[in-house]
């Protein structure tokens, strides 16, 4: 589904990444990834084009094989490196797993999405250049490790998603809403920053800041177009 996601992406005037992601790697192909290097060598120059991603590597869904998501995964990090883009990590149990690719196959940084590892797991990610993404899981009390993290870590480390549309928010039923969307954001943006401590336009101001460092493409986009350039 690349040209897809592309195309998808051009017409609303939003940017896109490009990846195989771990879930898929039952049905993915070698050639998939030669389409996929292709994708990336041909659209290079597309200022839309800001990451090699979802990729990585899914410990908890039953039936996956490790040996053949880390072939993919693996595969697909040398392809960030060789075109210089970061990449989007999904991260589910599989911490220690996707740091040791990293650290054999570096990138230029990206993102860890959805992260729910341990504190020093986060440490060994910001220090090769990975912002963690948090969501909508925040938002449940009982998750204490992640709102840990929220508070604890360094706020230049913090980036804002929704996985939309799973990692529904705790309110979504309470509500009675159909599903978690995009448009959430700045709502579980405002309860991320109750968790840490801080103002609604502080933790916006960071976590904007913290997407254009780790996504420069995105940044030098939203440079070219004052009406992106906001944390609201």
């Amino acid at each position: 589904n690349f040209d897809t996601v592309r195309e998808l992406a051009l017409r609303h005037a939003d940017v896109y990444a490009l990846g195989i992601h771990p879930m898929y790697t039952p049905q993915a192909r070698e050639e998939d990834l030669q389409t996929l290097d292709h994708q990336l060598q041909q659209h290079q120059h597309d200022p839309r084009l800001v990451a090699v991603g979802e990729i990585g590597l899914d410990g908890w869904v039953p039936g996956l094989d490790m040996a053949r998501q880390q072939w993919f995964y693996q595969a697909q990090l040398q392809m960030a490196q060789r075109h210089g883009l970061p990449v989007i990590l999904h991260v589910r149990r599989s911490a220690d797993l996707l740091l040791k690719g990293l650290r054999q196959t570096p990138v230029v940084g990206g993102i860890a999405h959805a992260f729910n590892g341990s504190f020093q797991q986060a440490e060994q990610f910001i220090k090769l250049g990975f912002k963690l993404g948090f969501g909508g899981a925040a938002s449940y009390e009982r998750a204490l490790q992640i709102r840990r993290l929220i508070r604890e870590l360094p706020l230049e480390s913090i980036v804002t998603e929704t996985d939309a549309p799973d990692i529904p928010p705790a309110w979504l039923k309470a509500e009675n809403l159909a599903f978690n969307e995009p448009a959430f954001l700045p709502r579980i943006t405002k309860e991320l920053a109750a968790i840490r401590g801080v103002s609604d336009s502080e933790f916006a101001s960071a976590v904007w800041r913290n997407a254009m460092q780790v996504l420069p493409r995105w940044s030098a986009l939203c440079a070219g177009n004052p009406n992106l350039s906001s944390a609201s």
